[in-house]
């Protein structure tokens, strides 16, 4: 039996993953997760809804995790903690990720968050969205495929 995949007929997929979740009010976002196996990484990028099924590209936020982040997070996908919170600074930002599993049977059952807030002028930018269980069985089969790749196992 041969256990290599063969190059030459695997695909490779580089799309990452998306949750977009846009609403009525206009207060919505998108999160996308995109591995980046040269630099070990996963980077997080998030927009806010800009109009209807639209979203401001433009100012996005984009967080780079290393395993330890995407340990947390995973901890959380897994029922291990009810938290993952994580904190980037930078001389030009700081940002936040959250993300927390909540017990509430009337809301999803998760919530993320991400924000930045610039050095310079101290402005914020800021998303949230409810990620559903088969969103949060989705995420948690991403990054540990992720980790998998950064490790090169």
């Amino acid at each position: 039996m041969n256990d290599t995949l063969n190059p030459e007929t695997t695909k490779t997929y580089s799309n990452g993953y998306t949750i977009y979740k846009p609403n009525q009010r206009g207060t919505g976002g998108v999160v996308r997760f995109n591995l980046n196996a040269e630099k070990g990484a996963v980077f997080v990028e998030a927009a806010a809804q800009s109009g209807e099924k639209q979203f401001n590209w433009d100012s996005k936020i984009i967080m780079k995790w290393g395993l330890s982040d995407i340990g947390a997070a995973l901890a959380t996908l897994q029922g291990r903690t009810p938290q993952a919170k994580l904190f980037h600074k930078t001389d030009k930002a700081s940002s936040a990720f959250e993300l927390t599993f909540r017990e509430d049977p009337e809301r999803a059952p998760y919530a993320l968050m991400i924000s930045r807030q610039e050095e310079a002028d101290k402005s914020l930018r800021k998303v949230s969205i409810p990620i559903t269980h088969a969103e949060a069985a989705v995420l948690e089969t991403a990054l540990r495929t992720a980790t998998d790749r950064i490790l090169g196992w």
